[in-house]
């Protein structure tokens, strides 16, 4: 079963964020891809401890690098959330099989991911705030996403 959304985290930092998003995936049906070096070893267990008993759709996915990643075929519409976003989320029509892409706690992602996404999207904050945390923002992005594509589960 394919899954209607994909999330990649770009080289996260903190292992309880990705517990919390591998949550969120398996709440809402995503898939979930890290794109390594991630700042703590996979499988800590302040990462098992935020995901529960939770199981990510397709299982967790792992690329060595993004030049791993974008070797892997895909069809795939791929959007990057960024605070440097060209486009506000509130103005972003989201397709079913979209990939989400979410950058580093701290430095976000380099210009070659930049370069080479599809579209770049900002959440919409209020003026002088500068980010969300990562796990809230993948979650209230899936349930956009989820909720524009009406593939709510």
């Amino acid at each position: 079963m394919s899954t209607p959304l994909n999330v990649v985290l770009y080289q996260p930092e903190i292992a309880g964020n990705v517990g919390a998003v591998m949550r969120s995936c398996a709440c809402f049906g995503a898939g979930l891809t890290l794109i390594e070096p991630c700042g703590f070893p996979l499988g800590d267990k302040r990462m098992r401890r935020a995901a529960m008993d939770y199981k990510v759709a397709g299982g967790l996915q792992t690329a060595l690098g993004w030049d791993e990643y974008l070797a892997q075929p895909t069809t795939a519409r791929r959007v990057l959330l960024t605070t440097k976003g060209a486009t506000s989320m509130s103005a972003f029509t989201f397709k079913p099989g979209d990939t989400l892409i979410f950058g580093a706690e701290g430095s976000g992602v380099p210009d070659e991911v930049h370069d080479s996404v599809d579209a770049r999207v900002v959440i919409p904050m209020m003026e002088g705030a500068r980010s969300l945390n990562l796990s809230n923002s993948v979650a209230v992005t899936l349930f956009e996403a989820l909720r524009q594509t009406q593939t709510l589960p």
